[in-house]
């Protein structure tokens, strides 16, 4: 049996890279089509194709936003490097500036340290970063992917438990319907008996059975039943079968309101209503079906 995947769920992974600590969210809600929202830190804009990649070959349909953080280490080999050249230049200009002023205050070397450029960040190789990114989102891809299967699993129950109930309510209105259609022949023949008037037999005969022929419900009951069985063959697929689905709702509602509005009795006419709420609540999940 195949799984179904909902369209929302959310993953989070914390991950050593080689220059920093990485923290990767990634969530997803329903949407027409696949649709990748990324935010990145500084420099690793230049990986965003390849963190596309990732989410594509994992995930099919959805809204998927990913944030990515990035948090340099603060030990000795990352920590920022002194600048001598523009520390002395600093100097030299503060003591340029004391010299046109009355009892100026002595410099501070914190003073110069906090000037721009005189501590410089050491560079990172971001490229050198970029396989534990990618190892980091497809561990939160995962992770997303294990939350979207047990909505999807919840989902297919609720799709199945609906399509039982829609096979119940079906066959009961077919054991009805040799009934109902006795009951319309029986109040066209009263109806012509209380007009006195006098009918050809056959033609009578001829009427009454255009008169069913028009009410009779089989045909719709048919489909009802060939679309819920389609409904859980799909729900056994490999492949996303949200669209699919989404398609069945259609075909089985339609066949609901034809049941409803070709309705000769008032327990046909409920049936069609109960089978309206039914579809009705299967299409409310499909909606959120990969």
């Amino acid at each position: 049996m195949g799984q179904l995947h909902s369209m929302t769920g959310f993953g989070r992974i914390e991950a050593q890279a080689p220059d920093g600590q990485l923290e990767i969210e990634i969530r997803s809600v329903n949407h027409r089509y696949l649709d990748m929202q990324f935010r990145l830190p500084e420099g690793f804009r230049s990986f965003e194709q390849e963190l596309r990649k990732v989410v594509s070959e994992n995930i099919k349909r959805g809204k998927v936003d990913i944030t990515v953080t990035f948090n340099g280490y603060q030990d000795e080999e990352h920590a920022p490097q002194l600048n001598m050249a523009r520390a002395r230049e600093v100097v030299e200009q503060l003591q340029t500036i004391a010299t046109q002023m009355e009892n100026p205050a002595e410099v501070s070397p914190m003073a110069v340290l906090r000037m721009p450029g005189v501590l410089e960040d050491r560079p990172i190789d971001i490229d050198a970063n970029l396989p534990a990114t990618r190892e980091a989102l497809q561990a939160a891809v995962d992770r997303l992917l294990a939350s979207r299967a047990a909505e999807g699993a919840k989902v297919r129950d609720m799709l199945e438990e609906r399509c039982r109930d829609i096979a119940t309510i079906v066959a009961a209105v077919q054991i009805r319907l040799p009934t109902v259609l006795k009951e319309i022949r029986k109040r066209i023949e009263q109806r012509v008996e209380s007009l006195n008037a006098q009918i050809d037999p056959e033609r009578l005969e001829q009427e009454i059975a255009i008169i069913a022929q028009k009410l009779d419900v089989a045909e719709e009951l048919d489909r009802l039943l060939a679309h819920v069985s389609e409904v859980r063959s799909t729900l056994s697929g490999e492949q996303p079968v949200g669209r699919r689905l989404d398609f069945l709702m259609q075909e089985l509602n339609r066949e609901a309101n034809t049941l409803g509005s070709k309705s000769a009795d008032t327990e046909t006419t409920q049936a069609a209503v109960d089978l309206k709420v039914l579809i009705e609540q299967m299409r409310e999940q499909v909606q959120n079906v990969e």
